[in-house]
């Protein structure tokens, strides 16, 4: 997994609430058994016409959004079935980082993402950045008025800057040492290679024959 430090790239705005991994990724693209390809299928019910074309109605079709790397989208974004195939979609069609809204709804708050997308995501080096609703509907607006701007993302000092915006993110402190040293879990285990080989030689018995 690459490591994740700083980004810098436009962003395609995807603004709808409560967008499932099946509208991520529908089922019918889950048949291979690689791990590569996702890309094809992402968003695919709304990203295509009846006849395989683009749907020249859909926001990641626009030329502004073409090439973006960075997705400004609704809350509750993920949300649905655990297929860990909408994070590779994501990743393989060319996104780095999400920005979602925390809502608060009288005594209750809507997070940005659900958590086993969450978890997902930061196994598969895909940055999450949950903000105020208001801070990131100024990020809509800002880029609505002017597509094609670039953002910066430092996610060691956590803070994005679009033009004269710049705000702080808050980030679960073990998620943020993963997506720095680009560690999946397979690397999270290989950090403790020689305790594993020392402890393995010590208790069995068949190793130190």
């Amino acid at each position: 997994m690459k490591q994740f430090n700083t980004h810098k790239g436009t962003v395609a705005i995807l603004y709808r609430n409560n967008i499932d991994t099946d509208q991520i990724i529908p089922k019918h693209h889950l048949k291979s058994i690689k791990k590569t390809g996702f890309d094809k299928g992402l968003f695919s019910d709304w990203r295509y016409l009846d006849d395989g074309s683009d749907n020249p109605n859909f926001e990641l079709n626009q030329p502004e959004n073409i090439d973006a790397t960075i997705l400004l989208t609704g809350n509750n974004f993920g949300c649905g079935s655990s297929r860990e195939h909408a994070v590779w979609a994501l990743v393989q069609f060319g996104f780095h980082a999400i920005i979602a809204p925390i809502k608060q709804e009288a005594s209750s708050k809507i997070p940005g993402f659900a958590d086993i997308f969450r978890s997902n995501s930061v196994k598969n080096g895909l940055l999450l950045i949950e903000l105020p609703e208001n801070e990131v509907l100024e990020l809509k607006e800002s880029l609505e008025k002017s597509p094609k701007q670039e953002m910066d993302i430092d996610l060691e000092n956590q803070t994005i800057v679009l033009g004269p915006i710049k705000k702080n993110f808050l980030i679960d402190s073990a998620a943020k040492q993963r997506l720095l040293n680009g560690f999946d879990d397979i690397g999270i285990t290989l950090q403790y290679e020689d305790k594993i080989a020392a402890f393995e030689k010590q208790h069995n018995v068949q190793l130190v024959r």
